[in-house]
C-alpha cells in the first residue's frame, strides 16, 4: 500500500490470525471469544494486530495497525493513489493482493454463494476467465469537483469511504491514453466558465473512438464549446454533452466517427452510445461471449432466447449459429439499438452468411409470469444475462411450470398452452452478482428440474471486489 505499515517482530496475545477475505477486501479474523473482526487491508494467513473503529455484539470492523506475519500473496500496489491512508482512491480494493490470488478469492466467493444460498454444487468448476490486470477499464464514471480551498479541479473516482473526489493524477486501470489525460482534463475544466457546474464525465472507449460525456448543469458558453473542441483535437477524444437525464445526451460534433466495438470471432460489429450499457472490459467480453456460446452449443436447427439482451452482445453472435433468435430486454431504447445493430450486421454479413431470423421485444423481465413465458414460445436453449438483481421472476416462472407439471403440492395451475410448451434443454446464465445467481440457481435445480453442470468466475474487474460468473444448467 502507499503508506508504510509496521512489520512488528514481537509475539503478542493481541495478534489476530486472518482466515479469509470478504468481498469488501477486508481480512476476516476471530478473537479468542469467537467475535468476528473485519480488518481493512489484512490478507488471508497473515498474523496482524488491529484497532477497532466500529463494534457490534457479534462483530467489529478494525484498522490494520501492524503485520507480524505477512502473506506470500501480498504485493506492492501498482497505483500510488491506492491504500488505507486519508485521501486514498476508492476505485480499487485489492491491489495489495496478487492478481492470481484475487481470482482464487472470487472463485471461492462464487462457490460459497452457490452452496450456502442456493444449496447448489456445480458438477464441474470452469477455469477462470482472466485478462490484463491493468489498462482494462474502458467504461468509467469520473466525478468532477472544483475545490475552492485548493484552487484546483479534481477529476476521478471518490476517495475510499468518502464522498470527496480523490486527487488522482494517474489511474493504471484506465487505458493508458485516458490515464495520461487526467491532468489535462483537470486543466481544461479549470479553464472553463462552467467549472462549478460540471459534476461528472462519463468515459466510454470503443475499439477506435474514445468518447466522453460531459454532464453540465447550466448551458455551456460558446467559449467553453470551443475549449472542448480544442481539447478534443489535441487529445483525440469525442465529446458528448448531457444537460439533464440520459435522453438528453447528444454528440457535440455530428460528423465524428461512430463509437463501436467488434466481436471478431463472429464477424460482428456493435455500435453503441456512450451511455448504453456495455461491458467495462472488452478483452474479457470477447472471451466471455465465445465461452458462453461454446457452452450453449447452439445447433443450426435450434431456436434460442437471449434474456436481458441489451444491445445484442450475445444475441447477434447467437444469430450466426442458430435457426431463430429472440432477444428480450427491459429498455425500449436498447431494443431499438439492438434492431439497428442486427440490420447493420445483416448488411455486413460476409460470404453470404446471413444472420438467423432474429426479433427483439421490450418487456419488464422482473414481472415475468408462467403465462408470459409460454407466450414467448418454446426455445431449445436460453442465454440469461441479467443485471445485479438477477433473474428471479424468470427462474420462478420456469419452476412454477415444472411444479405444475409434476403435480407438486401447492403448485399453481398450468397456464394456457403450457401442455405443448417445452423448457430449454440448456441454460447458460451470466451473472454480475453471485448472491442472486445462487438464489436463481436454487430455483432452477431444486424446483425446475435442472442440474448445474458447470460454473466458474470471470475476472471482469481486476483489483475490485466485483465478481462476474457463469453457470450452465441442463435438463436430463
Amino acid at each position: 500500500m502507499s503508506e508504510k505499515i509496521e512489520i512488528a517482530p514481537a509475539v503478542s496475545p493481541d495478534w489476530l490470525s486472518v482466515e479469509s477475505l470478504n468481498l469488501d477486501a477486508q481480512g476476516v479474523a476471530r478473537r479468542p471469544d469467537g467475535k468476528v473482526v473485519f480488518i481493512d487491508g489484512a490478507l488471508p494467513f497473515e498474523q496482524v494486530t488491529a484497532s477497532a473503529y466500529r463494534k457490534k455484539n457479534n462483530w467489529e470492523q478494525a484498522h490494520l495497525t501492524a503485520i507480524h506475519v505477512e502473506s506470500s500473496q501480498r504485493v506492492q500496489p501498482g497505483c500510488p493513489h491506492f491504500g488505507l491512508h486519508a485521501g486514498a482512491c476508492g476505485g480499487c480494493k485489492m491491489q495489495h493482493l496478487h492478481s492470481a490470488a484475487q481470482v482464487a478469492v472470487k472463485q471461492r466467493v462464487l462457490e460459497d454463494n452457490l452452496w450456502h444460498l442456493g444449496k447448489v454444487k456445480p458438477e464441474t468448476i470452469l477455469r477462470p476467465i482472466e485478462g490484463p490486470a491493468w489498462a482494462y477499464r474502458y467504461r468509467a464514471r469520473l466525478s468532477v469537483r472544483y475545490v475552492v480551498k485548493k484552487g484546483e479541479v479534481l477529476v476521478g473516482f471518490h476517495e475510499r469511504k468518502s464522498r470527496y473526489v480523490a486527487d488522482m493524477r494517474i489511474c493504471p486501470v484506465l487505458p493508458e491514453h485516458v490515464s495520461r489525460m487526467l491532468l489535462p482534463l483537470r486543466a481544461l475544466i479549470a479553464s472553463m466558465d462552467a467549472r462549478d457546474t460540471v459534476p461528472q464525465i462519463e468515459l466510454a472507449c470503443g475499439d477506435t473512438v474514445t468518447a466522453m460525456v460531459l454532464r453540465h448543469l447550466e448551458p455551456l458558453s460558446s467559449t467553453d464549446i470551443e475549449r472542448l473542441r480544442a481539447f478534443a483535437a489535441e487529445q483525440g477524444v469525442q465529446w458528448w454533452l448531457q444537460s439533464k437525464g440520459p435522453d438528453t445526451v447528444r454528440l457535440l460534433d455530428t460528423d465524428d466517427p461512430t463509437l463501436s466495438y467488434a466481436l471478431p470471432e463472429f464477424d460482428i460489429t456493435m455500435p453503441f452510445k456512450p451511455t448504453d450499457f456495455t461491458q467495462v472490459n472488452p478483452h474479457i467480453n470477447r472471451v466471455l461471449v465465445a465461452r458462453a456460446l461454446r457452452l450453449l452449443s447452439v445447433q443450426a436447427h435450434e431456436r434460442v432466447i437471449d434474456w436481458f439482451c441489451g444491445l445484442g452482445n450475445f444475441t447477434l453472435p447467437l444469430a450466426t449459429q442458430g435457426r431463430e433468435v429472440l432477444g428480450i430486454e427491459g429498455s425500449e431504447a436498447l431494443v431499438a439499438r439492438s434492431r439497428e445493430n442486427y440490420d447493420l450486421n445483416q448488411a455486413l454479413a460476409l460470404d453470404g452468411k446471413a444472420l438467423a431470423a432474429t426479433s427483439f421485444v421490450a418487456r419488464n423481465l422482473f414481472e415475468m409470469t408462467p403465462e408470459m413465458l409460454v407466450q414467448d414460445g418454446a426455445a431449445d436453449k436460453w442465454l440469461v444475462d441479467p443485471p445485479r438483481e438477477g433473474a428471479f421472476a424468470l427462474a420462478k416462472a420456469l419452476a412454477d411450470i415444472e411444479q405444475a407439471r409434476i403435480g407438486a403440492e401447492g403448485a399453481p395451475p398450468l397456464p394456457p398452452g403450457a401442455e405443448d410448451w417445452t423448457p430449454p434443454s440448456r441454460i447458460v446464465y451470466v451473472s454480475c452478482n453471485p448472491a442472486t445467481l445462487a438464489r436463481d440457481a436454487g430455483l432452477l435445480v431444486h424446483l425446475a428440474g435442472y442440474r448445474c453442470t458447470a460454473a466458474g468466475m470471470i475476472n471482469m474487474f481486476p483489483h475490485t471486489a466485483h465478481v462476474e460468473s457463469m453457470a450452465v444448467f441442463e435438463r436430463p
